[in-house]
């Protein structure tokens, strides 16, 4: 914990600080859209967004790299696979049910194919584990400012719509009864999501944004009875395995995101067990 707190506060190492203030401010876009993703029981789809985007990043490498477009950025191809993932989830999921999961596996699994194509045949050596896996002591001051831009935007939304946000995820049909458009907030639900998994997927990679996308909300959901209660506490608890984790990483030198991963859903694991042994005892 020494080595770390030295290498925290060492003018030397500015990605330590980088990175372990780009995962606290995860935590809040986290804890908040997590909560929504975790209450609605979303997150299979969430899943499928999250993996279809490397499809949208090996077609932005490659563009970028044998065919000179500087402008094509990862992160826009990213966002534009992301939010048409979930547009078309959402919509098969609104209006053609009984082909639901067949279309979420083809999205999730065709993205992914496409993407590692794409990054096969891109000039050079481009390292897909980063993206897989993420990295966080890549974090720059730039992905610091889209992170908090990121977190303004789902404050407000959350802030403006959370009780229409609450009706799609606890009773969709009913909310539509009482003149609420649902399937339009629940389309949102899923473009935020996107929002979310392209902008953190820095944090901890396309494989594992999932995983701190729904373990602090699942966990902060054995402690609370209200949606507002369980968003705060999924927001500290993201935050606390963000620092735990990167209190383990770096002075054994493991990969960061893996670790924080680790710790998330060990304490998960740890309190559902013990409250589903409380139960029956």
């Amino acid at each position: 914990m020494g080595e770390f707190y030295d290498a925290l506060i060492d003018p030397e190492f500015p990605f330590v600080r980088y990175g372990l203030v780009a995962g606290l401010l995860a935590s809040v876009a986290f804890g908040i859209v997590g909560t929504y993703v975790v209450a609605r029981r979303i997150t299979y789809l969430a899943g499928a967004i999250a993996h279809s985007v490397l499809g949208g990043i090996g077609a932005s490498l490659y563009l970028q790299k044998a065919h000179g477009l500087t402008w094509c950025d990862p992160t826009i191809g990213a966002l534009i696979s992301a939010l048409a993932a979930a547009l078309v989830i959402g919509l098969v999921s609104l209006y053609a049910r009984q082909r639901e999961d067949t279309v979420i596996g083809a999205i999730w699994a065709t993205g992914m194919a496409i993407g590692l194509l794409f990054l096969a045949k891109t000039p050079g050596r481009v390292d897909a584990m980063s993206y897989l896996f993420g990295n966080i002591q890549l974090i720059a001051q730039k992905d610091l400012t889209l992170v908090a831009g990121l977190d303004v935007v789902v404050i407000l939304l959350a802030l403006f719509w959370h009780r229409k946000l609450l009706a799609v995820c606890f009773d969709q049909e009913f909310a539509e009864l009482r003149g609420v458009r649902a399937k339009g907030y629940y389309l949102l639900l899923l473009c935020l999501t996107a929002l979310c998994v392209v902008l953190l997927m820095r944090v901890v990679g396309i494989v594992m944004v999932i995983a701190l996308l729904t373990l602090p909300a699942a966990v902060a959901g054995q402690f609370s009875r209200r949606l507002w209660h369980m968003m705060v506490l999924a927001m500290l608890f993201c935050a606390a395995f963000v620092m735990a984790g990167f209190a383990v990483h770096y002075p054994n030198d493991l990969p960061a995101g893996p670790t924080i991963i680790v710790v998330a859903g060990t304490t998960y694991l740890c309190v559902a067990g013990s409250r589903l042994l409380l139960k029956t005892g």
